[in-house]
């Protein structure tokens, strides 16, 4: 868990970065500052540190094997070693993101490097280097008293709710790449550009992750085998994806061989989840750990994917959370129809 109480703003610069595929330009500020009013500090801090709020952490990644070619891993890294070098190192991290700003989709806006002291996450007390890009411009309307009459003037400017693209990497593991945090509320082709082609970032294999993917492995699992192409009732699909999810709920540690006894069940039904779980991790390079911490993060995350609704018709949507016991499917030869009988104690 991230808390930002007691963190404190250290230091900021802030560039404009074009875009370098249209002719845009990079401007670079000439120096730091550090707002002087407490209440534009708080400001800052809410703006900057409050979408932070999940456990999913990435890496840097080795360029050439070396952790040193990532530009903006060597240029964090002398930050942390020697705070004089913030100016002029970002000046080298604005250079990064303006030569990866080669594409017509890819917006110019403001980058802000930002120094943050005692940011308190699981490992402890640590300081962090916030890397932020703001886009997307706002109108606000500004009341003016004009010889004692209030009058409105539009002005363009930043909305203090909505943050880009963003970054904060902790002096944590500095040897393993760091641990960083990373924000991007954008399509998936910008998300790419900033998380990998500018920052060069992997996903820790950590309890998120693991805990993240191996829940994923179960939904596409569900949608792409265990499916009505293969005779498996709706009913029995939402099941298992009940089953899978709550499993994750119940347990701190995630044991394989209980989740097969428990969810999976069925000895030919392990055998095709195996299978299809060999060809996943292939495909989307992915090595799954037979035990994990679970992250109630990235369960909480996920459950919101997990379908729980049968659709029967136009007529009905029956929410099943239930055991699948409670739930029996026939068909009714004087109507033609399918049906379903549920069975319940209460009705509220």
């Amino acid at each position: 868990m991230i808390n930002f109480e007691n963190c404190e703003i250290g230091n900021i610069v802030i560039h404009k970065v074009g875009n370098k595929y249209e002719g845009g330009e990079l401007t670079i500020s000439d120096n730091c500052f550090l707002p002087d009013d407490p209440d534009v500090i708080s400001l800052l801090k809410n703006y900057f540190l409050s979408p932070f709020k999940k456990d999913a952490f990435y890496n840097f990644q080795a360029y050439a094997g070396e952790l040193e070619n990532n530009p903006v891993y060597a240029a964090v890294n002398t930050i942390f070693a020697d705070a004089g070098a913030f100016y002029a190192q970002s000046v080298t991290i604005a250079e990064q993101l303006f030569e990866q700003s080669n594409n017509p989709n890819i917006k110019s806006g403001e980058l802000y490097i930002v120094y943050f002291r005692n940011c308190n996450i699981e490992e402890g007390l640590c300081d962090a280097v916030g890397i932020f890009k703001s886009e997307t411009k706002d109108t606000f309307l500004k009341i003016i008293l004009n010889q004692h009459t209030y009058q409105l003037k539009s002005e363009s400017g930043i909305n203090i709710r909505k943050l880009d693209k963003a970054c904060l990497i902790f002096n944590i593991r500095p040897e393993s790449g760091y641990k960083v945090s990373v924000l991007d509320k954008t399509n998936q082709q910008e998300a790419i550009y900033w998380t990998n082609d500018f920052l060069g970032l992997q996903p820790s294999n950590d309890s998120y992750f693991q805990t993240s993917n191996y829940l994923n492995l179960c939904k596409d699992f569900v949608k792409d085998i265990y499916n009505k192409e293969n005779d498996v009732p709706c009913a029995d699909q939402i099941d298992m994806l009940n089953r899978s999810i709550n499993f994750f709920k119940d347990a701190e540690v995630f044991s394989e061989d209980r989740f097969k006894e428990e969810v999976v069940r069925e000895p030919e039904v392990i055998q095709a989840f195996e299978n299809f779980k060999k060809q996943y991790e292939t495909e989307k390079e992915i090595p799954f750990q037979p035990t994990f911490p679970v992250s109630d993060y990235a369960v909480k995350d996920e459950k919101k994917y997990f379908r729980h609704v049968l659709k029967l018709d136009k007529n009905f949507h029956v929410y099943i959370h239930g055991q699948r016991k409670y739930i029996e499917k026939g068909y009714d030869t004087a109507r033609d129809m399918n049906y379903y009988k549920l069975y319940f104690r209460d009705e509220e």
